[in-house]
């Protein structure tokens, strides 16, 4: 394998704004809302598809104190976030691991991950479920994912919904080394790095405008790896969320792991990966210039939005629910696969 050319731009001396701790959720800057890594190591299932553990002392329907190294959330019975809306943003949800069940008011449905992504358009109003299923009974089942909310543009909120999905083998990703052999491995969920070129998103999403500069991309160094992460546009806003392995040095300082970074987006970046592996997820895009007004899962630009939202769902449930349960889930099968709101199905390669 060919060494990476290395530079891809000079880094510039100091380009950290900001190092924060990570906070639960994770911290974002606009044009994002929100970004949750959620890494759950959940033991065996039983034949409800949840956890054959006891449930005992924990706050069932609202379970996020991570007992024994998992949550059940919002689940009863299956870990997991039943029915629920949103309005006024969207939700790109990356499954790195194990196997999430989305089911939606559009009559859409979904089994995905192992390296899946679902980009699913809020718009006007949607009701979903995500659900891990815990299908292996011999086995532990750990499921990890980010699930990371990008905000819509006032002449977007309004949008019909609109599901999407990106098998892991329609997402680009490299293989690189430094010139010491040291690999640094790329995933471009989002925009674009040299010719690594992301999925298209939705047709009304922020990420689809020309001039956005949106970037969803997840990084692995190997322990000692060096690269250099090209230039954002200038005016947009970049985070890199540092949430795996112990030291990362950018340019010349050198911060600690579970660190929010706030970069210059001009400025090139040289990576240095400490010790041990190191894994990234980056966060950037133009900021939206227009108020943001939000109450848990409804995002608009004033809050006589926000109240004309709630009258909204009260009165048409945006759409309604077709399912028979709060949380479906889709049988035992492994299997991954999509149905669209035509009744169109859809597999992975």
């Amino acid at each position: 394998m060919p060494a990476l050319p290395n530079p891809l731009g000079t880094p510039q001396p100091d380009a950290i704004l900001s190092a924060e701790p990570l906070r639960t959720p994770w911290q974002t800057q606009n044009p994002f809302l929100f970004c949750m890594h959620h890494n759950d190591a959940y033991p065996a299932g039983n034949a409800q598809f949840g956890p054959i553990d006891s449930l005992r002392g924990r706050q069932i329907g609202q379970d996020f104190a991570n007992k024994d190294g998992w949550n059940m959330y919002h689940g009863q019975q299956v870990p997991g976030f039943p029915q629920h809306p949103h309005r006024g943003f969207e939700t790109v949800t990356v499954v790195r691991k194990g196997l999430l069940d989305h089911s939606d008011s559009l009559g859409a449905a979904a089994r995905y991950g192992q390296g899946d992504v679902q980009w699913l358009t809020a718009g006007q109003g949607i009701q979903h479920a995500e659900m891990f299923p815990l299908l292996r009974s011999d086995a532990p089942n750990p499921v990890e994912l980010f699930q990371i909310w990008l905000n819509l543009p006032r002449a977007s909120k309004m949008v019909a919904p609109y599901f999407s999905m990106f098998w892991a083998d329609t997402i680009p990703r490299q293989r690189l080394e430094d010139q010491q052999g040291k690999s640094i491995e790329i995933s471009v969920i989002a925009g674009s790095i040299g010719d690594l070129v992301g999925p298209e998103p939705p047709p009304n999403s922020w990420a689809h405008q020309a001039g956005s500069d949106v970037a969803i991309w997840t990084l692995k160094l190997q322990a000692g790896a060096q690269w250099t992460l090209p230039a954002a546009q200038p005016g947009s806003n970049r985070v890199i969320y540092f949430f795996e392995g112990k030291e990362l040095t950018i340019g010349p300082r050198t911060v600690a792991v579970r660190q929010a970074i706030a970069v210059r987006p001009e400025a090139a970046l040289q990576l240095t990966a400490g010790s041990q592996d190191v894994e990234l997820l980056v966060l950037q895009g133009k900021p939206i210039a227009e108020p943001v007004v939000q109450y848990g899962p409804f995002v608009m630009n004033t809050q006589a939005e926000i109240q004309q939202t709630f009258a909204d769902y009260q009165r048409t449930g945006f759409g309604g629910w077709p399912w028979p349960r709060v949380d479906p889930v889709h049988g035992p099968e492994q299997q991954r696969l999509a149905r669209y709101p035509d009744g169109r199905i859809d597999k992975p390669a």
